[in-house]
Parts: C-alpha cells; sequence; structure tokens
C-alpha cells in the first residue's frame, strides 16, 4: 500500500472516530454517568474515603477475595507416591515420584517400558 493511501485510509478512520466521540458527547446517558462520577469523587474526597473503602463497607466478602469474582477453590494435587525400581540381575536400585528419572528411562530403553515396570516393587 502506498503512503498516500495508507494516510487516506487513517484520515478516513480518524474523521469516523471523530464522529463517534462527536455523538458520544451529546449523550444525555453520557452526561448522567459524568455528572454521577463527578458527584461521587466529591463526595468522597468530602469523607476522605476511596473506591476500595467504599466497597469493604458494601461488601466485605468482595475485600477478602480480592475485589475479583468468585472462583471455585481447585482441591491441592495429590502427593505423587514414591515408586522404587529394583534390577533383577544386579540388585541396583531406582526410587522416584515421577517418570522422569535418567537411570528409570535408560532401563525403558534397553529393556523395554513392559520389563522394567515388572520390575516395581510393592
Amino acid at each position: 500500500m502506498s503512503r498516500l493511501a495508507e494516510f487516506r485510509q487513517l484520515e478516513q478512520a480518524l474523521a469516523a472516530q471523530l464522529a463517534e466521540l462527536e455523538a458520544l458527547k451529546g449523550s444525555s446517558e453520557l452526561q448522567k454517568e459524568i455528572e454521577f462520577e463527578t458527584k461521587l469523587r466529591d463526595l468522597l474526597n468530602q469523607y476522605g474515603l476511596s473506591l476500595r473503602d467504599i466497597v469493604n463497607i458494601l461488601d466485605p466478602a468482595a475485600a477478602r477475595r480480592g475485589a475479583a469474582p468468585a472462583v471455585a477453590q481447585k482441591a491441592p494435587r495429590r502427593e505423587r507416591q514414591l515408586k522404587r525400581y529394583v534390577h533383577p540381575e544386579n540388585g541396583e536400585i531406582i526410587e522416584t515420584k515421577g517418570g522422569n528419572h535418567a537411570g528409570l528411562k535408560a532401563w525403558k530403553a534397553q529393556y523395554g517400558s513392559d520389563v522394567v515396570e515388572s520390575w516395581l516393587s510393592k
């Protein structure tokens, strides 16, 4: 796209946004909201309070939640069980809570996963 075409496109977008802004300025709903916000902030300043203070007064539970929507608490993850593998030929022992153990991976690569899982001691 040429720079001139890009300029004209941006100019048209700006003109559309300015028209939308002017329409909003004339909106009675916007005027009411601006008036409400102004009066509310004046009232808060008069009493030395902040918006957070008002939330705490109106809904103390929201303050404990961090003013975030209520989210169900997840149950804590179950701790992984320690697994103990004993090599039947040389008696070597590998203890792990996960399958990311280098020695265990080497055994599985050499002997196969099914064989190594049969070495799991109970």
